[in-house]
């Protein structure tokens, strides 16, 4: 029979242990919770750079084949060629939407700007009709005046106009350093793929190299059949858009990059334009702008499947929901992330799925 200092000896082994097991947790999420503030400026990027790498890694393997196996000569010209692609357009977006908002804020010219009187039945409107009756007609006598009064309510509205600009300046800075990275991890990525798929393996004995594999296809489809399609699509819409003088056409360019990326199409805004030009173009300017833009807002009906057609088939609405929450977590850069992510997460997820119903 054991004592009763054997007992308490027992007990107190079992509170040490455990008073032990509670110092090593807390000291383990404190350094977690540190490492993340330390990274969390970084996540962004990194998780760019793995994308960037993943998806165009056939190509720097194929540049290395052809240089001769030189590696790093081909990591640093994949690196400059992407930075080129991507310098140009985005110099070009952004000074054109620069030119767009000054030329909309000189049509706009707020002080001969004029607005007839309301009627009388305005006022007769319930609960609202008498405070709409005296904004509309102050701003009939006295524009600047009613301008003054709105000025408050407004405020808000410049101030997340401001950050959203912020954040886009941001998010194309990181794509550049991501590209720099990126090009830093071509070289070793054989030998990344393989840490990370020993790791899956011991999370997930058997099925962990699958679920790396797909994610990898994933990634590569998606950036290219979302991503890229669209920036295809928006790229020769510009094109067609600067060669027939569209006003605002870098605004408009940026309009059939968003929709595309959406899945709502750049049709969207193409084809109202194809229908301006009748109404206000020569008719022969008419015919080409509308041959020409016609098959490039329906380009993505024929790319998107074949390059998409490795096994995936990702819902619009998990693009959508990427596309929308990306943009609000992370700005400009999670318009691009978002759905590359999420689609990401789908694909492992009904695999994950598919293998449970089976076992």
């Amino acid at each position: 029979m054991p004592s009763a200092d054997d007992d308490r000896a027992a007990r107190d082994r079992l509170i040490t242990t455990w008073v032990e097991l509670v110092i090593r947790l807390g000291v383990l999420g404190l350094l977690l919770a540190l490492s993340v503030v330390l990274i969390r400026p970084f996540i962004t990027i990194a998780i760019w750079s793995i994308v960037l790498t993943v998806a165009v890694y056939p190509m720097y393997d194929w540049m290395a084949g052809r240089l001769g196996g030189r590696r790093r000569l081909a990591a640093l010209l994949l690196t400059i060629l992407n930075l080129l692609i991507v310098i140009g357009p985005a110099t070009w977006l952004t000074l054109g939407l620069i030119d767009s908002l000054r030329e909309l804020s000189e049509y706009l010219d707020l002080s001969a700007l004029t607005l007839p009187p309301p009627p009388h039945a305005v006022k007769s409107w319930p609960i609202i009709g008498a405070p709409i009756y005296q904004f509309w007609d102050l701003a009939s006598t006295n524009f600047q005046a009613a301008l003054a009064k709105t000025a408050p309510l407004l405020k808000p509205v410049g101030g997340t106009l401001l950050e959203l600009a912020e954040s886009a300046g941001i998010g194309v800075i990181k794509f550049f350093v991501a590209i720099v990275i990126a090009g830093f991890l071509f070289s070793p990525a054989p030998s990344l793929v393989n840490a990370v798929t020993l790791f899956s393996r011991r999370l997930a004995s058997g099925r962990g190299e699958k679920f790396v594999q797909l994610a990898g296809a994933t990634i590569r489809a998606v950036s290219r059949g979302v991503i890229g399609v669209s920036a295809l699509q928006a790229f020769l819409a510009g094109v067609g858009l600067v060669a027939a003088g569209i006003p605002g056409a870098s605004l408009l360019t940026s309009a059939v990059l968003i929709f595309a990326i959406i899945q709502l199409g750049p049709s969207v805004v193409l084809f109202p334009i194809v229908i301006w030009s009748w109404i206000t173009m020569d008719p022969t300017k008419a015919v080409l702008l509308s041959l020409y833009l016609i098959p490039v807002s329906l380009l993505d009906n024929v790319l998107r499947p074949l390059v998409m057609a490795r096994g995936l088939d990702t819902p619009m609405l998990i693009i959508l929901v990427g596309v929308l929450g990306g943009t609000v977590a992370y700005g400009i850069t999670g318009l691009f992330l978002g759905p590359i992510v999420l689609a990401v997460i789908w694909e492992l997820l009904v695999a994950w799925t598919k293998e449970r119903e089976s076992a």
